[in-house]
């Protein structure tokens, strides 16, 4: 009985050992060119959601970033970049699985619902930004910043 305990205690201690949320500092990378567009640092809000807020963009040969968010829904309309919260109200149901949030393109001011999942070894995180249903979107993955 004492082993039997002992086992499921081990279990439960290796898996919330391993199972990390996503606080941190990420770099966004581009699922278009593969090239890194920006760092996003996301934080645990009171409420128990995560918010992402952009930190800084990266130049690449042949593009220039935008400072201001022109093409964005009230209340992002014309604000920097730099400084804008990009995500909101992401929920997570075990430390390894996000959904129930929203993303904001600022290149494009499009809204999308936000879902995602974080790497078992903690450095990827693998997100899905749709509208209405998840296969109507695209998919990134941010590299965590250590």
């Amino acid at each position: 009985m004492k082993t039997f305990f002992g086992a499921i205690f081990l279990a439960l201690a290796t898996t919330s050992t391993l199972a990390q949320d996503i606080t941190g500092t990420w770099r966004y990378i581009d699922d278009k060119t593969g090239e890194p567009k920006a760092l996003v640092k996301i934080e645990k809000q009171s409420n128990d959601t995560y918010a992402g807020t952009v930190l800084k963009l990266t130049p690449r040969p042949g593009y220039t970033p935008k400072e201001f968010c022109t093409h964005c829904p009230a209340p992002y309309t014309n604000k920097p970049i730099i400084g804008m919260q990009v995500i909101s109200g992401l929920k997570t149901h075990d430390r390894v699985n996000y959904s129930s949030g929203k993303i904001i393109d600022p290149v494009s001011g499009k809204i999308y619902s936000l879902k995602g999942r974080v790497s078992p070894n903690n450095k990827k995180l693998f997100l899905r930004g749709y509208f209405g249903v998840s296969a109507v979107g695209r998919s990134q993955t941010w590299l965590r910043v250590e």
